[in-house]
């Protein structure tokens, strides 16, 4: 499923236009993104929590020289599925 399907999926099932789902579902990934920028954790009980860690500097591989080179650290997006999310996967 891609975005537009999302948006299609969230029109019919909500009974709005395809264009308020799409401004809905803009403002929500918004929202989520403004939260995690700022170092928030994004809670959904039953979907999951969004959240950011950070990764330590590390060593790695150049594949093409075999050289080692030093991979910085950075923030990253995390995702944990709630219980209700990873039961209708099962």
């Amino acid at each position: 499923m891609n975005k537009g399907d999302l948006i299609d999926v969230i029109a019919v099932e909500a009974g709005i236009s395809k264009a308020s789902a799409k401004k809905a579902l803009e403002a929500t990934l918004d929202a989520v993104k403004g939260a995690l920028a700022k170092g928030d954790k994004v809670s959904l009980i039953g979907f999951g929590t969004f959240s950011v860690a950070e990764r330590a500097a590390r060593t790695g591989v150049n594949l093409q020289t075999k050289q080692a080179i030093t991979i910085p650290a950075k923030k990253v997006a995390k995702f944990k599925a709630g219980a209700e999310l990873a039961d209708a996967v099962k």
